[in-house]
């Protein structure tokens, strides 16, 4: 190995659901130590994981911007969304790895955890074989959602689902149905879909809906007793799976 490349290292960062105070303290000590700072945003949007770690940049880091192509215009088994992000995620690897053969250190930054629905975790499989690599864990979305919503989610033998609402109607209802507890990531314009799937699996009476958990604004509701509508992308469902009250013998 070269010298330049051992001195190059990849970190994934997790930088918490939204609120700055929820990153952890060694997330901070490794932004102040980054040469480079990564972040993933939609073309034309400002990097919400930016915004909640910019305070801990090193003076003087480079930042390294890295904008999706597409998001939602195409559908994600659509070949076209596929070749544009598969090309997107290679190309940032590439830039990525520029600054690593050059002896840099880069962090990446992840909202929720790198390695939980995270982008960063795209870089991390074409990268970490060939440079140092240390990943950093954050507080996922979901664990933010629940707690803003003051619910416990799953206790004893209670099984937890984690499912995204991107899955098909009739999948949704099937795994819904068999789950004790569940979380619904990947929200926004399937809410609709969801909502049906829960009543088909007979747990809309149960969700909870959870809209910009742990951030300014943030809040907690019944699914039965909001609108149709789309949700905003910082959006998650959950149905809890705890059915005793708390303090009650198991």
């Amino acid at each position: 190995m070269s010298a330049a490349i051992a001195g190059g290292c990849l970190i994934g960062v997790g930088v918490g659901p939204g609120d700055p105070e929820l990153m952890t303290l060694k997330a901070a000590r490794a932004l102040g130590e980054a040469d480079v700072v990564a972040y993933f945003a939609k073309r034309g949007k400002d990097s919400h994981a930016r915004a909640i770690a910019q305070a801990h940049f090193r003076a003087g880091a480079l930042e390294l911007p890295l904008d999706y192509p597409v998001t939602t215009e195409l559908h994600r088994h659509d070949e076209g969304y596929r070749s544009q992000i598969t090309g997107f995620y290679d190309d940032s690897a590439r830039l990525v790895a520029g600054h690593l053969d050059a002896g840099r250190k880069v962090a990446v930054l992840s909202e929720g955890d790198p390695l939980f629905y995270g982008s960063y975790m795209h870089l991390h499989v074409r990268l970490a074989a060939r440079y140092p690599t240390e990943v950093i864990p954050g507080v996922t979305g979901m664990s933010g959602c629940w707690s803003q919503a003051g619910t416990p989610i799953a206790q004893g033998d209670d099984v937890l689902s984690v499912l995204p609402g991107t899955l098909e109607e009739a999948e949704l209802a099937r795994r819904l149905a068999a789950a004790d507890a569940a979380v619904i990531m990947k929200v926004g314009r399937n809410l609709p879909k969801i909502r049906r799937a829960l009543e088909t699996a007979g747990r809309l009476d149960r969700a909870l809906y959870v809209e910009r958990g742990t951030m300014a604004g943030g809040g907690a509701m019944p699914l039965a007793a909001r609108g149709g509508e789309a949700a905003p992308y910082f959006a998650i469902v959950l149905v809890p799976g705890w059915q005793l009250r708390a303090g009650a013998d198991e």
